[in-house]
Parts: structure tokens; sequence; C-alpha cells
């Protein structure tokens, strides 16, 4: 330690400087102040005391050595021992100092002392602990760090000890540190903040302290308060816990490891079957195998996912497999053992008790072929394990429960104690699939079996149930009827079917109003299932006044269909009372509507004319009217032509005529063509060609799409040629022009050939002019020459314009006769009349009358 003479003796040793005298012994030269020091060294012997000039005097010799650098920080605090500033800046290059050194290096027990000088007068500066204790901890001096943590922990305030801490955990955490006291060091911590159970946790399981860590594992667990400054859920917590208590079991004493478990189970359920097996391991370790079955059979009985059932049931098979590969080689081990004695001399008792006890199955200790068989069984039953799972799912699955049944097909018992326990269970109401399939499969299995009183004591409660839909009901009644057919009971089946459809009576439906729930059993009266299977059982077993009583009752009840009408009026037909059977037919099409009735009308007519011909032809006549008159448009073009095929057979032509031009009228435009063709060609055949220019012109009128027509001209020009109007035939053609696209070459080309072969020149410019005329009609660009390009009196056009004007007419698709004209037109005229020749004509108007071919 420096005197207190330290700034006489520093003045006095600047003034020997300027003398040079010579170097005291023990000190280096180096060490002393130099010329360059002086103004530094005479600031400090004017004010010792403030640390301005000391702190200048360090940052101008920043470059010195350390030693040099040494002495100074040792003479400013001598000078200032209170202040941080420096005491801080010295043992930090203290530090800086002492790394590159080994750690029994004499530069770190230097270092030792100057922190507890420094901690002579800075206890309470917190950062200097943190380095004294990180350099004891980094020199591994356990003891020296113990106590100087201690020391800390006692000097510091308790709001600092959080910087403390972590490094005393660093200690308790070095593998050089004893257990216990690392124990303590962390029981102290938990005290401090017990919220960091969790470090405790991990290092009494790193230290293999299983006890300790269940214990405080289970506290953690128990306090609600308690969150985890890692982030770990209280789900995790537990899997730890049980993970410690199963695979250390005969290390963990004083908890109830099952209780702690299977609440764990009833708690975490998306874990269930890692905790089942978690359990079960617990018992095997502690050698309690058949309590570890008892475990697994309960986990494989409990769970409700397939995923948790892979889980238990993978783990049980390697159970089983485990303890038979151990029986097996604790059995070789034995015969080993007794080839070696065999020669041996044996005890005389042990030689008697197995001579008497040998045949005793309950003294054979080799239990190899029962563990074998419970392996074997354990494998055959997964099946029926895995379906007990996925009916734990959703009990009211019908489909699952019918492919348990089918399980146990070797086994009738249990396929009665399945369906039974299915019957049992499915609730009608919430069943996914159709329950009532659940009881006809009971009722068959027993027919199967030739047990036809228990399948229709079967049947019978299940008629009882309350079913969600009225067709499971009937469904029911169907196969029980179904059944009795089969064993040739046929009266009892109409009994059956007569007994279904009887309607309740008004007592009964009051009762059923008051109570709120209608159940199906009042409405199955109504079932069209049940009165089509029962009108069937007539129509093969009964009587036609009974099977026709059975189709009234259904039409009364308002439930037919039209093909109940059409299979009523059959059977009527079948026993020749035809005037029944149109009467069916009458209230069959004042029932339905179309489309509905489509199939009856059509059927009627058919039927109708079929029997009467001519004998009733109005009636026939009004019959289809009617139909016409309620069909839509879509569906009366085959009744307008079975109309016209009466009248054409046993009517008059002209009749036949009339509904012809009746229905193209009435048709859709889309079929009105087609309607035109069969009109036309009934008429040629009837009246002869000239009858049809009528219904031609008729059609042409009658708003027929552009395309058809254009067809109709066609068609009704060539008919004028053949007939020689070549006159009207050409004025078809005009007429029909209005309608032609210029690109159409088809009707183009008729025109060109008719005109090569009927025409003569003038026709056949008019012919051209019309098609040109039709073509710039058609076109969207009009061409007019600019103001510019035009001079008086100059008759020609410059070879530009005749350009523009010939790439123009190219992009308007114009024929090539038109642009051979239009460039005579240009050579030939100014630009005046170039652009009169270019005047687009007026398109006529379409004939609004036919004179020309009616005169």
């Amino acid at each position: 330690m420096p005197s207190a003479a330290g700034p006489v003796a520093v003045a006095s040793a600047g003034s020997a400087a300027k003398a040079a005298p010579s170097p005291a012994v023990g000190i280096s030269p180096e060490l002393y102040p130099t010329e360059d020091d002086l103004p530094y060294e005479e600031e400090i012997l004017r004010e010792p005391f403030k640390l301005k000039g000391w702190w200048r005097y360090l940052v101008a010799r920043a470059a010195a050595p350390f030693a040099k650098r040494a002495v100074i920080y040792e003479r400013a605090l001598k000078a200032l021992p209170g202040s941080y500033k420096l005491w801080h800046a010295y043992l930090r290059e203290r530090l800086d100092h002492a790394r590159p050194h080994p750690i029994d290096h004499p530069t770190y027990s230097s270092l030792n002392n100057t922190f507890e000088r420094a901690l002579a007068t800075m206890h309470k500066m917190p950062r200097i602990w943190v380095l004294y204790l990180t350099s004891l901890l980094d020199q591994r001096l356990l003891t020296r760090s113990r106590r100087a943590l201690d020391r800390a922990l006692r000097a510091l305030p308790v709001t600092q000890h959080d910087r403390i801490w972590p490094l005393y955990l660093r200690l308790a955490s070095l593998p050089a540190c004893p257990v216990e006291t690392s124990l303590r060091v962390f029981r102290r911590y938990l005290q401090f903040d017990p919220s960091h159970a969790e470090d405790f946790i991990n290092f009494l399981i790193s230290a293999n302290r299983w006890q300790e860590a269940a214990d405080r594992l289970a506290s953690v667990l128990n306090d609600d308060g308690f969150r985890s400054v890692k982030g770990k859920t209280r789900h995790q917590l537990w899997l730890e816990l049980c993970e410690i208590l199963t695979k250390h079991a005969d290390e963990v004493a004083g908890l109830k490891v099952d209780a702690i478990l299977r609440g764990g189970i009833r708690k975490f359920t998306d874990e269930v079957g890692k905790l089942w097996t978690s359990l079960a391991d617990y018992y095997v370790r502690r050698g309690l195998f058949e309590k570890a079955r008892d475990v697994f059979e309960e986990g494989v009985s409990s769970v409700v996912t397939v995923k948790e059932f892979s889980v238990v049931f993978e783990a049980y098979t390697q159970f089983e497999q485990s303890m038979l590969a151990a029986k097996l080689e604790a059995a070789e081990e034995e015969g080993a053992e007794d080839e070696d004695e065999g020669g041996g001399r044996k005890n005389g008792m042990d030689k008697l008790s197995k001579k008497f006890l040998e045949d005793f199955w309950l003294n054979d200790e080799d239990d190899t072929d029962l563990r074998m068989a419970r392996f074997e069984w354990l494998l055959d039953r997964r099946p029926e394990l895995l379906s007990s799972v996925l009916l734990r799912q959703n009990p009211h699955n019908v489909e699952e429960w019918h492919r348990r049944v089918k399980l146990f097909e070797k086994d009738p018992a249990r396929q009665v104690a399945t369906y039974v326990e299915a019957v049992k269970t499915v609730d009608p109401m919430k069943a996914v699939g159709k329950p009532h399939t659940l009881w006809v499969a009971f009722a068959k299995m027993y027919e199967k079996h030739n047990r036809l009183d228990s399948a229709e004591d079967i049947f019978k409660r299940a008629t009882q149930v309350n079913y969600k839909a009225v067709d499971h009901l009937a469904s029911i009644w169907c196969e029980w009827a179904e059944m009795e057919l089969r064993h040739n009971n046929f009266d009892k089946a109409i009994e059956l079917m007569r007994q279904a459809t009887a309607e309740p009576s008004v007592e009964v439906k009051r009762r059923a109003a008051a109570e709120g729930n209608e159940p199906v059993q009042m409405k199955v009266h109504k079932s069209l299932k049940l009165w089509s299977f029962y009108v069937d059982l007539e129509e093969s077993l009964g009587t036609l006044d009974s099977t026709c009583a059975v189709y009234e009752r259904i039409l009364d009840l308002r439930i037919a269909t039209p093909q109940i009408i059409l299979n009523y009026a059959y059977l009527l037909e079948e026993h020749k009372y035809f005037e029944d059977a149109f009467k069916v037919y009458e209230r069959g099409v004042k029932i339905f509507k179309y489309p509905h009735v489509k199939a009856i009308w059509v059927t009627y007519l058919t039927k109708f004319v079929q029997r009467y011909k001519r004998s009733k032809l109005e009636r026939a006549r009004e019959l289809f009217h009617e139909a016409v008159q309620q069909a839509p448009p879509d569906e009366k073009k085959p009744l307008y032509l079975q109309w016209a095929k009466l009248e054409e057979d046993y009517g008059l032509a002209k009749r036949a005529m009339n509904v012809y031009d009746e229905a193209v009228r009435a048709v859709p435009n889309s079929e009105k063509m087609v309607m035109y063709e069969i009109y036309i060609a009934r008429a040629a055949e009837l009246f002869g060609v000239p009858r049809t220019r009528q219904i031609y012109e008729q059609a042409i009128e009658s708003g027929l799409p552009d395309r058809d027509v254009l067809t109709m001209c066609m068609k009704f020009a060539e008919l004028e040629r053949s007939l020689g109007e070549i006159d009207r035939s050409r004025a078809i053609y005009v007429h029909a022009s209005n309608y032609a696209d210029p690109n159409n070459s088809d009707f183009w080309k008729k025109w060109n050939d008719f005109e090569i072969q009927h025409g003569n020149e003038d026709t056949f410019r008019e012919m051209l002019r019309i098609k040109r005329t039709v073509a710039a009609s058609r076109s969207q660009t009009h061409f007019i020459l600019p103001e510019y390009l035009i001079v008086a009196g100059n008759r020609l056009v410059t070879m530009r314009t005749l350009s523009c004007l010939m790439r123009a007419m190219m992009r308007n698709r114009m024929s090539k006769l038109q642009r051979r004209a239009f460039q005579l037109l240009c050579l030939a005229s100014s630009a005046r009349e170039l652009l009169r020749a270019r005047r687009v004509a007026p398109v006529p108007k379409r004939m609004s009358s036919w004179a020309p071919l009616r005169g």
C-alpha cells in the first residue's frame, strides 16, 4: 500500500527526474514519470483529491504499459478510495491483463487481492461483485466462490439479489460442485424466487434425485397458481411426472402413482394412450405383471380414438411378447442346468415330491403354453377391440354394429348378444344410418337357423319402435311379410299388410296429439312403399275386387303416383274392364300435372285410339284437345303428331291439316322448322305439291330464325323451279337475299346456277347487284375520300389513294369481282365521280307481301 506521503514523494520524484538521478532500488526506471508526465503530475499535486486530474492522466497514458498504468491507478485510489469509476476501470484492466494467462498464474492471485481491496469500500456496488464472482467462477475456485457469493447476498439489498443468483446457480450447475451443495443452493434460490421451480426439477433429474424431483413436480402440479417461466403447459408437466414415476418406480416412494396417473387420464384426454401405457409400465417395473395386464385390458377397453387404441394395443402386445420370450429363455437356462446336474446325486425328498406332484397341473411351473395362448388370444381380439373403440366414439353408428356382428360369424351366441346390445343402444333419432336394418338382420339370423317364432317376435318388437322416418317402419313390415312369403305363409303375409295399412282410430290419434310427439306408427298407414307391396301381394294372391279395393284406398289417401295409376289401369285392361280403365286414366290426369302426367296422357290416348279407332272419334278429339291444352309448349309436339295420325287414319285429311296448322303455331321456335317440314310432307302427300305453296309462305312469314327462313326459301324456290315457275322462283331468291350472309356460298352458288340455267344477262346483273348491295349493307365501314385529295377537273386519282382504298377493301373481305369493278371505276372517273360510284345504295326492304308470286 502506498504511504501517506505519496504526492510529496511523487513531486520529489518529478524534480529528481529533471536532474536525472539514479533509479531507486526495486523499482523499474520505466515506471517513473517522464518529461511528458510533468503537466499531469503538477495538476494532481495541486488538486490530489479531484477525479478529473487523475482521469486525464490515465486517458493520456492509455498506450502506456499496464504496469505503469497500475502505478497511476494505485496512486489515484490511495487519494480517492471511494471512487467507483476508478475502481471499475482499474478492475476491468486487471481482468483484461490476467485473461491471457492460465488460471494458476500469480496474476490471478493479485487480481483477487485487488477485488478484495475494492470490496472494502465498494461492497454495495453489484457490478463489482459480478466482476469478482465471474472471475472466481472462471478460475474454478468453488469454495472461495461460494463464500464470496454468500458475502454478496449479505452485502447487497434483496432487490439486487437477482443479479447474483444466476451466478450462484451457475456455480451449483458446475460438474465439480458437490450435489449436496447444489441442492442447498437451489433450495435457497426457491425461497427467493419460487417461480423457477422447473430449474430445480431439471437439476434433480440430471442428478438422478428422482424422489425429490417427483415430489417437487407433484407440488407444482397441485399449485393452481403456478405459471411455468419456460412456457410449459400443465399437460407437459404431467407427462414429465408420469415418466419419472414409471421409469423409476423403485426409487420413488410416498406418492400414489396409480391415483396420479388415473387423474391425468381423466383430465388430459389427448394423451390417454401414453398415460395408460405409463401406468402399466409402472407396474411392470415393480414386478406386478398381472396388475400390468389388468391395466392394459382396462386401457384398450376405455380409449375412444383409434390412435390411442393403437398406442395401448401395441404396448400390450409387446408386453405379452416380452413375457413369453422371458419365459422361453428361462426354460432354456433351466434345461441347461438340469443337463449339467444330471449325473449328480439329488435329495431324496425332492425326488419323492417330484414323483407325487408331477401329475398335478397346479404344480407345473412351466406356463409357456398359457402365455402363448394369451398372446394369440390378444392378437385374435384386435378387430373386436377396435370395433369397440369405434362404437365408443359413436354408439349410434349402425354400419359399425353390422361390421361387429360379422366378426362373430362362427359364434351365433355372440352374434345374438351383439344384436341385443345394438338394438338397446342405438337411438333411432340419433342413429347414423338406417336403424331398422339391425332389427331386420337380427330376425334374418333367427330365420337362418329355422327359428321362425323368434324371428316373428323380433319383427313384432321392431314394429313398436319409434323410428325417425316412416320408411324405416314400412321396411320392417315389408321384410316381415317377405319372410312369411318365403315360408309359404301367404295368408299371414296379406294379414300383416292389412294390419300395417290399417288407419289408427280417432281415439288413438287424439291421444297422440295430446302427447305432442306423434310416433311414426300414426303415419305408416300412408306409406307408399307399404301400399305398393300390399298391391303386389293382392295382384299375385288376391282377387280382382280385393286388388281394386286396395288401389281405391290408395287413391283415397292421395298417395298415388303416375305408376300406380298406370298399374291400376293395366290391371283393369287385363280383365277386360276397359271403360273402368279409362276412368282411372281420367282420374290420373286430373290428379297430376306436367311433367308427371305426361306418361298417363300418352298411354291413355294410345290405349283409347287402339280400343275405339273411328267409333268414338269425337271423344278422342276432345281428349287430344284437352291434352294439348294442358301440355307445356315443349311437350306438345308428340301429342299433335299423334292427333294428326288419328285424323289421317280414321278422320278427315282436312282436319289433319288443321291439326298440323295448329301445331306449327303452338310448338316452340326451336321445333317449328321440323314441324313445318312434316306439315309440308303430309300436305304434299295428301293434297299434292301446289297445296304446299301456302304452307311455305306461312312458314317464311311465321317468324322463324333467319337461318331457317333461308332454308325454307331455298326449298320453296326449288319447288317453284320444278313446277316451271321461273319468275316465282327468282322472286323467292330475291326475297331470300334479305336473310343471306354474303359469305354463305351455298345460297349464292345455287342462285348463280339458277340464273346460268334459266336467266339472261339482265337477270344475272341484277343478281350481282343485289349481292353487292347485301355485302355493302352488312359491312361496318364506309370509305369517303378526304377533301384535299379531290381536285376539280382532274380525272386522275393519285396512286396512294388507290392503294389505300384497295387495302381497305381487302380488309372488308369484298369479292374479287367487286374489287375489279371498283378498280375500273377509279381509273375511269374523277374523284367526285368516284365518290358518287361508291355511294352505298339503299338496301331493299324485306317483302311484306307475296303479290308477285300470287299474281
